[in-house]
């Protein structure tokens, strides 16, 4: 008899044993199984279970004696969790099943009544939306420090002018903050990403049942509330089948990503001896251990290497979820695993990175060196020549003419004497000269957007409104 209630239990605490007559095979347990991944998943069930029992109370379910009693046993299983002292049963299936098992040595048979009208469908995605907003919230502000480090370094260097690149060539000059600024745009974009995620998950799925609702009178919208969710899903069946919400938080991660990985590869190209505009900061850089001379930049390296495992969750849950029937199924167990691995690489990469940033020191003698190569005022001279009246077509072929004469003596345009100038066309005057200078160049491109000064130090006042507008954002989410 003893053995039979145990064997009834241990049914009750798979969820779902009373249909079968044959236990799971050992190897089938240990295929399903999920504890260890979704453990992390703990506080956030608790969370909805607690909600879940202030559903049953409204919907006449359970007494307040009986809600009080599962409150109180579920607030223990948090501080234990909290505090470290939860014992896991590499048995129990899930996170889920563990904390109801937990909850039933705790109070009993009134633990069965919780999960009335609930499914593991929606218990599950609950759980995971919950993680999400709060992991979400982290990334966003952890960029914003990443923002703040990128505008205190363009602040910093302000003025400084720099050669800037096309197919990593010698392009035009452009000023240093402009340059870093750049990167502020892309990183503009990442946190609109996610704050499109974030919405994307505030959706709670809570009384969807396993797929068709469930009978019970729960008010949907006061558990929204108390969740701290923006309002509750639309249809049950799309609510429990419905992993959109993660793609989207891999997918604004991954773009993150890439964004950190250019920004890597610039400054493993600029950290070199060829380039030498950079110097790291020590403390984020490692040496060799074979030659004594080296500073590795295995920061900006491993970031780039760490992009790619982001794009692997996205694929992952993408080719995961483009075959699946509605409604719920159980391949969409491993949306998480894809998930947490990109929410913990890209937390981790933004913790680094801010500090890394505000470490960072431009040698701004040998930016301006740079300036000598690669004759970046021949675009100022075909832009002289239109200003004279002659179709830009026609500069760019005199200005090309111009360039090739200057390279095969060795020399830069810029250096070309007036008389020179005259020799490939006579509109060309001798103010020509005065009109070849970096800071000219630079302060001639003044249109919204461009690098000039002022418009740099208007995009650099633009960022510090937008930093204390997601920060302000953040706060009311």
């Amino acid at each position: 008899m003893k053995k039979d209630k145990e064997q009834n239990i241990n049914n009750v605490f798979k969820l779902w044993g009373g249909r079968f007559e044959q236990e799971p095979a050992e190897v089938v347990n240990r295929f399903t199984n999920s504890l260890l991944t979704d453990s992390r998943l703990a506080l956030y069930d608790i969370k909805g279970s607690v909600a879940q029992a202030e559903g049953l109370l409204h919907a006449g379910v359970l007494n307040p004696t009986e809600c009080d009693r599962i409150k109180q046993g579920l607030h223990k299983i948090e501080l234990e969790f909290k505090t470290g002292r939860f014992a896991f049963d590499d048995r129990d299936e899930d996170i889920h099943t563990a904390i109801e098992k937990r909850l039933h040595a705790h109070i009993g048979d009134t633990a069965y009544k919780l999960h009335t009208g609930r499914s593991r469908n929606d218990q599950v995605v609950t759980a995971f939306r919950l993680y999400l907003l709060d992991e979400i919230k982290v990334i966003i502000s952890r960029l914003l420090d990443v923002q703040t480090a990128l505008r205190s370094q363009a602040s910093k260097y302000q003025g400084v002018p720099m050669p800037g690149f096309t197919h990593t060539q010698h392009a035009q000059p452009v000023l240093l903050s402009h340059h870093l600024l750049a990167y502020t745009e892309m990183f503009n974009r990442d946190i609109e990403r996610l704050f499109h995620a974030y919405y994307a998950a505030s959706s709670m799925p809570l009384g969807s049942g396993a797929l068709a609702g469930t009978p019970y009178n729960i008010d949907r919208e006061a558990l929204s509330k108390l969740l701290g969710f923006k309002d509750i899903s639309a249809n049950s069946i799309d609510a429990v089948s419905d992993r959109d919400f993660a793609a989207d938080t891999v997918y604004a991660v991954s773009v993150l990503m890439m964004h950190f990985s250019r920004l890597s590869e610039e400054l493993v190209l600029w950290s070199t001896d060829e380039f030498g505009f950079v110097s790291l900061p020590d403390a984020f850089t490692t040496g060799s251990s074979i030659m004594p001379q080296k500073k590795n930049p295995d920061v900006a390296e491993l970031t780039r290497g760490k992009t790619g495992r982001v794009y692997g969750s996205l694929i992952n849950i993408l080719t995961m979820m483009k075959g699946l029937p509605l409604a719920y199924d159980r391949d969409m167990q491993e949306d998480k695993p894809a998930v947490f691995d990109a929410v913990d690489t890209v937390k981790i990469v933004l913790e680094v990175w801010a500090p890394f940033i505000s470490g960072l020191s431009f040698n701004t003698a040998r930016l301006k060196g740079a300036l000598l190569q690669g004759n970046l005022l021949a675009t100022d001279i075909a832009d002289y020549l239109v200003r004279q009246g002659m179709p830009f077509r026609k500069a760019h072929e005199i200005t090309g003419r111009i360039v090739l004469y200057a390279v095969k003596k060795g020399v830069d345009v810029a250096s070309l004497d007036y008389e020179t100038f005259k020799a490939f066309s006579p509109v060309f005057k001798p103010e020509i000269r005065s009109m070849l200078d970096m800071k000219t160049s630079i302060n001639s491109r003044a249109v919204p957007g461009g690098t000039a000064e002022k418009q740099v130090r208007n995009a650099m006042e633009r960022l510090g409104k937008k930093i204390k507008h997601y920060g302000d954002l953040l706060k009311r989410l």
